[in-house]
C-alpha cells in the first residue's frame, strides 16, 4: 500500500501543535550553537537534540508518563512524529536514548536557555508586565519512598530482592539524622501541620501580573526557609531596572523577608499575616495604595501555573532523582506552560 499524503496535509491547519511548532522552531535554531557545543568537534549525535526536546515537550503537553511510553507513541503517531520531524519511514529511537543525552542536555543548562528564550519571545510580543509580579512556591513529591529514610549513620542492609518490612512509625525522624537512600537530596516536608510528611522539593515561581506568564522558575532543597530565600534568589535573576512590586502569600510575610525587598527597589504587597502571635511587617506605607489590592487578586493566579505542572505536566510526583534533574525538569515544564500562554494569548488577537 502506498501512501500519497504528506504528512503536513495530514495535520489540521488549526491543531494548537501547528502554532506550538511555529513558536519553538525560531528557538530551537537559536540554541543550535549551544547543541553543538555539547558533543564532540567531528559531529553531532545521529539523533538531533532538536528532537529530543520536542519529544519532551510533547510528553509534558499531553501528559505522558514516562519515556518509554512516549517513544511508544512516536512509533504509530502521525501528529507526534510530524512535531518531532520525524518522517513516515524514519527510524524511532530507543528510549534509553533521553538517558544517555539527560547529562549532556543538564551540563549545558538547556533548560534554562530554553525558558530565557520562550519568555523572551513572550516579551519581543508585548506579553509581560516589567513592573509588577507575583512569587510563590510548591511541594513536588520526590521519587523515594517513605521506607527509604533512615539514619544516616546506619550501616547499608542487604534487605534481598523485595523492599523489606521496616515500622518506622512513632520513631522521631529529621532531616538532620536521617536521609533518603533512594535520593539524598529530598527532604522530609509536608504542606500544613494537618497532613503527614513527606520527602520532596519545593518549586517556586515568579509571576508576571499581566498575562500570569512565567518570568523565572528553581526548584530548591526543601527546609523552612526555602521560599523566601529562593524568592530573593528569584528577584535578583530578573535584573529589574526600575522598582517593582511583589505579591505573595502570608507565609512571606516575615520582617527579614520584607526587609531584603526594600532594599532590592521591591515594594512588597504581601499579604497579611492573621497570626495573633506575631505582628505583621506589612504597615499603612503599602496596603493604603490601590495597587496592593490588585496584586492581592493578581497573585491568586499562580496556582493556575502549579496546577498544570502537576496535573497536565505530571509534576506532582516527579520521575527523576537528584535536584539537578528534577530542577531541569520544572524549568522545562515552566518553559511549556509559558509556551500554551503565549499561543492562547497570540491566537485569541488575530
Amino acid at each position: 500500500m502506498w501512501s500519497y499524503v504528506a504528512d503536513e496535509d495530514r495535520i489540521p491547519k488549526d491543531h494548537p501543535l501547528r502554532a506550538m511548532r511555529a513558536l519553538i522552531d525560531p528557538i530551537l535554531a537559536d540554541l543550535s550553537p549551544r547543541f553543538s557545543q555539547l558533543y564532540a568537534g567531528n559531529g553531532r549525535a545521529s539523533i538531533p537534540p532538536e528532537y529530543l526536546l520536542r519529544a519532551l515537550l510533547l510528553q509534558l503537553l499531553y501528559s505522558v508518563r514516562s519515556e518509554r511510553m512516549l517513544v511508544e507513541q512516536l512509533q504509530y503517531n502521525m501528529l507526534f512524529r510530524w512535531f518531532v520531524g520525524l518522517n513516515t519511514d524514519d527510524p524511532v529511537w530507543h528510549a534509553t536514548t533521553f538517558t544517555k543525552n539527560r547529562e549532556r542536555l543538564l551540563s549545558g543548562d538547556i533548560a534554562q536557555a530554553f525558558f530565557d528564550h520562550v519568555f523572551a519571545v513572550a516579551q519581543t510580543r508585548d506579553l509581560v508586565s516589567d513592573e509588577h509580579f507575583t512569587v510563590d512556591g510548591t511541594l513536588i513529591e520526590a521519587w523515594a519512598g517513605q521506607k527509604s529514610f533512615r539514619p544516616k549513620d546506619e550501616p547499608p542492609k542487604d534487605g534481598g530482592p523485595r523492599n523489606p518490612s521496616i515500622d518506622f512509625r512513632n520513631q522521631q525522624r529529621s532531616n538532620e539524622t536521617h536521609a533518603s537512600t533512594t535520593d539524598p537530596d529530598a527532604r522530609l516536608v509536608k504542606k500544613s501541620r494537618a497532613v503527614a510528611s513527606q520527602l520532596g522539593y519545593h518549586g517556586h515561581v515568579l509571576m508576571e501580573n499581566r498575562n500570569g506568564l512565567v518570568a523565572q522558575a528553581m526548584l530548591s532543597i526543601a527546609s523552612g526557609f526555602a521560599e523566601r530565600e529562593a524568592a530573593l534568589e528569584l528577584i535578583d535573576r530578573l535584573h529589574a531596572r526600575g522598582r517593582i512590586t511583589l505579591g505573595a502569600d502570608k507565609g512571606y510575610d516575615v520582617a527579614s523577608f520584607i526587609a531584603a525587598c526594600r532594599a532590592r527597589s521591591v515594594t512588597p504587597h504581601v499579604a497579611c499575616t492573621s497570626d495573633i502571635r506575631r505582628r505583621s511587617a506589612i504597615d499603612a506605607r503599602t496596603f493604603r495604595h490601590d495597587g496592593y489590592a490588585v496584586s492581592q487578586r493578581k497573585r491568586k493566579r499562580v496556582e493556575e501555573i502549579f496546577g498544570w505542572m502537576k496535573t497536565v505536566g505530571a509534576l506532582r510526583k516527579t520521575r527523576h532523582r537528584g535536584r539537578d534533574r528534577v530542577n531541569w525538569v520544572f524549568t522545562f515544564a515552566a518553559a511549556a506552560f509559558n509556551l500554551i500562554r503565549i499561543r492562547n494569548l497570540t491566537t485569541a488577537t488575530i
